[in-house]
């Protein structure tokens, strides 16, 4: 995989997406500074490790949205449980076929984070870690994770297999981290 073009590949599923990044550079594992490279570096769920990092469960919020038979794009934020506080952003692309209709149902219903609904499923699943990514804030990433244009963060290109499948491809993008 090419970092830059899966990135723009999972960016232009949703237009006006050009203003989230002033820069991305892709940077291997071992240069990622704590405590994003725990965080990010991994084949678990991110759902997971937000919850874990941040001692809280988290609720999705799903900004856009779309269904084209079997494949489904979103673009969303993952909020401290209750709250309005941003942990994560993202873009998923949902190969549908690769899971049961109950999974496909509770993907679509919006109100449950992806990892939760196929750690719930049992879904026989393996996630790849792509790449990790160091990205400048443009105004629109900005806004979203409550964080100054200019600021730097990280995130992370990665598929998830399900039924050993390639069904997911997601850019996931953690908020402003506390070095602890």
């Amino acid at each position: 995989m090419n970092p830059h073009d899966e990135l723009h590949s999972l960016t232009k599923l949703f237009p006006g997406s050009e203003s989230l990044f002033l820069r991305a550079e892709h940077i291997p594992s071992a240069l990622t500074p704590e405590p994003y490279k725990t965080m990010l570096a991994h084949d678990h769920h991110m759902t997971i490790a937000m919850e874990t990092y941040h001692q809280c469960s988290v609720d999705v919020r799903v900004l856009d949205s779309k269904l084209d038979g079997n494949e489904y794009a979103r673009k969303i934020l993952l909020l401290k449980h209750g709250t309005d506080i941003p942990v994560q952003f993202g873009f998923v692309r949902f190969h549908l076929e690769y899971v049961t209709e109950a999974v496909r149902e509770q993907i679509i219903a919006e109100q449950i984070p992806l990892g939760r609904i196929l750690i719930n499923h049992n879904v026989l699943r393996h996630i790849d870690l792509g790449a990790i990514l160091e990205l400048t804030a443009g105004p629109e990433l900005a806004q979203q994770l409550q964080m100054p244009v200019g600021a730097v963060t990280y995130g992370r290109l990665a598929t998830i297999f399900c039924n050993r499948q390639p069904a997911v491809d997601l850019l996931e993008i953690s908020a402003p981290l506390i070095r602890k």
